[in-house]
C-alpha cells in the first residue's frame, strides 16, 4: 500500500471572495469542514498550508494541523510543495492536493482517486465527473477535461486536454474536479518549470504539467461537489449542508 498525506492550500486573499476559507457552516469555517472530511478518508495525515495566521489557528483551534507557508506563492502546487518540504515526511509516495473550499467533496471518490494509484502508480492522478447539464460546456466557471478513453470506475485513462470552454460534440468530456495526487518528485519537477503562456491565460496550472510532458490520469468520481467562489456559491451551500445536518 502506497503512503499518501492530503495537503490543503488555503488564503484569505481570494480574488473572488477574500476571507472565504473562514466563513462558517453550522459554526464550523469551510477549511475546517474540509480537514474534518479528509481525517474521515483515513488516507493519510492531512495538513493545511496557508499563508495566513488566522487560518493556521482555526484549523488548529478545530483539532487540525497547520503549516504556515510564503505569501509569494503563485500556485497551490508551490503552496504545499513548500509545507510538504516544511514536514519533512519520509517514505511518502503520494502528495494529494485537495481544495480548501469544497467541503461537500464526497468521501467515496476520494478513496476511489487513491485506489487507484496504488493500483496504477501514475505520475499525477486528478478526478473528474459526468456532465449533467449542457450549460457546462460555456460555464468558464467549469474546468473542463477532455481523456483519452471513456472514463469507467475500473479504468484511470490520460487526459488529453484541459478547457473552461469546450464543443459539446467532442467526446470524452467531463467536469474536472481539483484533486491532485502527485508523486513527490513530479511535484518537485513541476514548480521549478515556469509558468507557461497557456497554463497563465486559462488560469489552469495543470496544464504546466501537460506542456511539460507529464502524464495526469483522471478517475471518475461520482459527483461533482459545489466550489465556494463567490458569496452566491457559499449562501446555497450553506443551505444544503444546514439543511443536511
Amino acid at each position: 500500500m502506497s503512503k499518501s498525506v492530503i495537503l490543503i492550500p488555503s488564503r484569505l486573499s481570494a480574488a473572488r471572495l477574500p476571507g472565504k476559507p473562514l466563513l462558517k457552516i453550522n459554526g464550523i469555517s469551510i477549511i475546517s469542514h474540509v480537514v474534518k472530511k479528509a481525517k474521515e478518508t483515513d488516507i493519510g495525515d492531512v495538513y493545511v498550508a496557508t499563508e495566513d495566521k488566522e487560518i493556521m489557528d482555526d484549523v488548529n483551534l478545530n483539532g487540525g494541523k497547520a503549516i504556515l507557508t510564503s505569501k509569494k506563492h503563485k500556485t497551490g502546487s508551490d503552496r504545499i510543495f513548500e509545507c510538504y518540504e516544511k514536514l519533512d515526511l519520509k517514505n511518502v509516495d503520494y502528495i494529494i492536493n485537495l481544495q480548501g473550499d469544497e467541503p461537500n467533496i464526497d468521501l467515496s471518490d476520494l478513496k476511489h482517486l487513491n485506489k487507484l494509484i496504488n493500483i496504477n502508480k501514475p505520475e499525477i492522478g486528478t478526478m473528474a465527473a459526468e456532465i449533467d447539464n449542457k450549460l457546462k460546456f460555456n460555464d468558464e466557471n467549469i474546468v473542463k477535461v477532455i481523456t483519452e478513453n471513456k472514463i469507467t470506475r475500473e479504468n484511470f485513462p490520460i487526459a488529453i486536454d484541459f478547457k473552461r470552454r469546450v464543443n459539446d460534440k467532442i467526446t470524452n468530456i467531463y467536469h474536472h474536479i481539483g484533486v491532485y495526487a502527485f508523486k513527490p518528485k513530479i511535484l518537485k519537477k513541476i514548480i521549478s518549470f515556469k509558468q507557461t503562456k497557456n497554463e497563465i491565460a486559462n488560469r489552469l496550472e495543470q496544464l504546466r504539467a501537460m506542456e511539460n510532458r507529464i502524464k495526469i490520469n483522471v478517475a471518475l468520481a461520482k459527483t461533482s461537489p459545489i466550489g465556494v467562489d463567490t458569496m452566491e456559491d457559499y449562501l446555497a451551500l450553506k443551505k444544503l449542508l444546514e439543511y443536511n445536518s
